[in-house]
């Protein structure tokens, strides 16, 4: 198997809880209408690239996470300028927004996004960093076009898992991509993000994209979802050199197990889920 390919046991049956209560079925039409347009918006400005500033694009993202009816809030430290891996648990198609709207970055992201509706074109053009996941012979070349573009100073986003998980169990961080920020010599800032409704203490699995989940699928159940708040913790920065290799620098960047609500992958059964960026 594949460093690309690793497995959760997330399923929607199994782990994704119905949204309770429910928004009526009009304003969830209204809030996935509204994201389609938000997106179709960036498809057209994307062939500007850069000369977009980046206080645009943070705002375009956030704006895109709340027309789903999501609150967001942000806590830690702020992104650093210049070459950057950020590392991220990953939960739902909503991470991808949320992380932009940190810093706007490169996604280092599986070829078959390139498939979805919408999202998939608005991530090519954005640059979008494509994984061969079942080609091990691509990963030295992978590793390097990552380390290149954090070199020329881009920021580049990743979800070390390697697989979605339901936001109240994750996996170990895989330790290919971290190879890619010693190389280039960048700081690697680690992201924890968390779903919950609010006034609530328990993570939430409505955002969830897991196992044979659709992404329409996925879109209804949080355009149906109220009161959901997405937590962006932003952990402390860790230096070029910090650590000594790519096993270490992944342990430290890795999200504790003991932290309240959540479960060590290795305490679940492990089967096959769907792989995402």
């Amino acid at each position: 198997m594949s460093v690309w390919l690793p497995s959760a046991p997330c399923t929607p049956g199994a782990c994704v809880e119905p949204a309770a209560p429910a928004a009526a079925v009009p304003r969830a039409v209204l809030r996935i209408s509204a994201v389609v347009v938000l997106m179709l918006a960036g498809i057209a400005l994307a062939p500007l690239g850069g000369r977009i500033p980046a206080e645009w694009v943070r705002r375009w993202s956030r704006t895109i996470v709340r027309a789903m009816g999501v609150r967001i809030r942000f806590t830690g430290t702020a992104a650093p300028a210049g070459g950057l891996l950020l590392v991220a648990n990953h939960v739902s198609w909503l991470d991808i927004p949320l992380l932009a709207a940190v810093r706007p970055a490169r996604m280092l992201a599986k070829t078959e996004i390139r498939q979805w509706p919408v999202a998939g074109a608005l991530v090519a053009r954005g640059g979008a960093l494509f994984i061969e996941r079942d080609r091990l012979r691509a990963l030295p070349d992978t590793v390097a076009r990552i380390a290149g573009a954090m070199a020329e100073g881009a920021a580049v986003v990743a979800f070390p898992e390697g697989s979605t998980w339901c936001g109240r169990a994750h996996g170990r961080f895989h330790r290919a991509v971290f190879q890619a920020a010693l190389d280039a010599g960048v700081p690697v800032q680690p992201v924890r993000l968390r779903y919950r409704q609010d006034g609530g203490e328990a993570a939430s699995t409505a955002a969830a994209f897991v196992g044979e989940d659709t992404l329409l699928a996925s879109l209804w159940r949080v355009a149906r979802a109220r009161h959901l708040v997405a937590e962006v913790d932003l952990r402390p920065v860790i230096p070029p050199g910090a650590h000594p290799d790519r096993r270490a620098l992944a342990a430290a960047a890795q999200p504790v197990s003991s932290e309240p609500g959540w479960t060590h992958a290795a305490l679940l059964e492990p089967q096959p889920d769907r792989i995402t960026a």
